[in-house]
């Protein structure tokens, strides 16, 4: 388990990312990765990632997060099990690897294939992965939705975080009930996706995957992986 969180400016007019905001949305999850913390913000201020660390695969500091490969930078949370078999299929191919993490697979598959890598996980996850040269942040879910990842916008600003509290407790996201949410939390015991229990942050579907600029905005969340 780890924690992970961003945000990307929507429109010129918001301000650009603070790190002491970003790092407070972070630390908010200290639970969810106490061995260790990562904040990364684009030269030009205008997305930031970061990362609290429960190190499993990888225990040294080359598979610490925000992760980095060219112009795609990753914030992961979850495991890959068959990163072994997919590194050795990039390494085939010419990719060289400077971590034993399935984190820095995900980054170089991701390269390779675009979100063709979705078919090709077997995991359980939840990653943002920023592309410079696109300006492009693509968010992923795993297709049972083990792992959670929550998102929403405020003042021109899209949030993404492991938890939803961290986005309300903060205070980067609106903290208002969605009274529809608890109604359904009431009825059948659990809020169903893409609601939460927040009106200004939802859920990203189990088994989707997700675009977000600041030129196109929020894209609909496209399937990868259906139970029905």
């Amino acid at each position: 388990m780890c924690g992970i969180a961003g945000t990307l400016l929507l429109r010129d007019s918001a301000p650009l990312v603070e790190r002491r905001q970003l790092e407070c949305v972070r630390d908010h999850m200290q639970a969810r990765g106490p061995d260790g913390a990562g904040t990364w913000i684009s030269q030009d201020g205008r997305v930031g990632l970061a990362h609290r660390r429960l190190a499993i695969i990888d225990l040294s500091d080359r598979g610490a997060q925000p992760m980095h490969a060219g112009p795609l930078s990753i914030t992961f949370n979850g495991e890959i099990y068959n990163y072994r078999a997919l590194r050795a299929e990039l390494e085939r191919d010419g990719e060289q690897f400077v971590s034993d993490s399935d984190t820095e697979v995900l980054l170089k598959l991701y390269a390779r294939v675009g979100t063709a890598m979705f078919e090709r996980l077997r995991g359980m996850y939840a990653f943002a992965i920023w592309d410079a040269q696109k300006q492009e942040l693509l968010l992923g879910r795993d297709p049972l939705g083990i792992k959670p990842l929550y998102y929403g916008t405020s003042e021109g600003r899209f949030w993404f975080a492991s938890q939803s509290r961290a986005l309300v407790d903060t205070g980067v996201l609106n903290a208002t009930p969605d009274s529809v949410a608890w109604t359904q939390f009431l009825l059948w015991g659990s809020v169903p996706e893409p609601r939460s229990c927040y009106a200004a942050v939802k859920m990203l579907p189990a088994g989707t995957w997700k675009r977000v600029s600041g030129a196109n905005g929020m894209a609909t969340p496209v399937t990868h992986f259906s139970l029905t």
